[in-house]
């Protein structure tokens, strides 16, 4: 998962937004986001390869995010999976404190990422490469493949665009899948340098990566509004770049035992 905008607060009839886009190789086996027959209470999509996922959450108000850290000069090799980390925050009880001290404490397990979740209290971000580790505040904050709130082109545009929709109130989530849409490439001076080389810098400045072996293979929106009733809304894309399916789900916060 390659691109997230999350709204925390800020938002008159939500108190939660995230909208983000999964980019992967097309021919790596996916179950499309549903609630797991083995953990009834989560919903999440599936990595058929690892058995991990990339965005999911719970039926008592847990979600957890991961992308990778995106920079081929200093490569960090994975002994697990980074996907399990989200199944793993998911399932458990342990709080975003403890969490975080479990991620800061392992030994190179994972290759570089970026990990964003939160419950019904608070929300935390760690990253294993250097950009920190912290409670997320009310805010918006965007995502890609380097630091939260690092200024990727595709990063500052998408945050831009949120942050009007946030503003003006609006319950539109069209207008959220349209800006993970946004197919436009950055100028090459704008370009991060992460060792892929300048073809492959200019595809995936786009929000919405387009190729043959590799791209956005599905969008997803989730939003909590401030009675505590969840939309969770994934949409799916082939290697056209065309809609292929689209899943919707509602239900309620509830609270969590113990």
């Amino acid at each position: 998962m390659c691109l997230l905008v999350l709204a925390i607060d800020r938002h008159p009839e939500y108190k939660l937004v995230l909208a983000e886009n999964r980019d992967e190789f097309f021919n790596r086996p996916t179950e499309v986001a549903r609630f797991w027959d083995d953990h009834p209470e989560m919903l999440a999509g599936r990595d058929l390869e690892r058995g991990g996922s990339w965005f999911g959450v719970t039926r008592s108000g847990r979600w957890a995010v991961v992308t990778n850290y995106r920079d081929l000069h200093h490569r960090i090799d994975s002994r697990f999976s980074r996907g399990g980390l989200v199944s793993r925050y998911l399932l458990g009880r342990e709080s975003s404190e403890a969490f975080r001290s479990f991620l800061a404490a392992d030994n190179g397990h994972y290759a570089g990422l970026n990990f964003i979740a939160g419950d019904r209290d608070e929300a935390f971000y760690f990253s294993n490469t250097g950009g920190g580790s912290k409670k997320i505040a009310p805010g918006i904050y965007g995502l890609s493949n380097h630091w939260l709130d690092t200024p990727w082109p595709k990063v500052v545009g998408i945050k831009a665009g949120f942050s009007q929709w946030i503003a003006s109130g609006s319950t539109d989530v069209e207008v959220l899948f349209t800006l993970l849409a946004d197919r436009e490439l950055a100028d090459d001076c704008d370009l991060p340098d992460t060792g892929v080389g300048l073809e492959w810098e200019r595809a995936l400045s786009a929000r919405f990566v387009r190729g043959q072996e590799y791209g956005t293979r599905a969008s997803t929106l989730y939003l909590i509004n401030q009675h505590n009733r969840a939309t969770f809304i994934e949409k799916s894309f082939d290697c056209e770049g065309h809609e292929s399916g689209c899943v919707t789900y509602e239900f309620d916060i509830q609270k969590s035992a113990g």
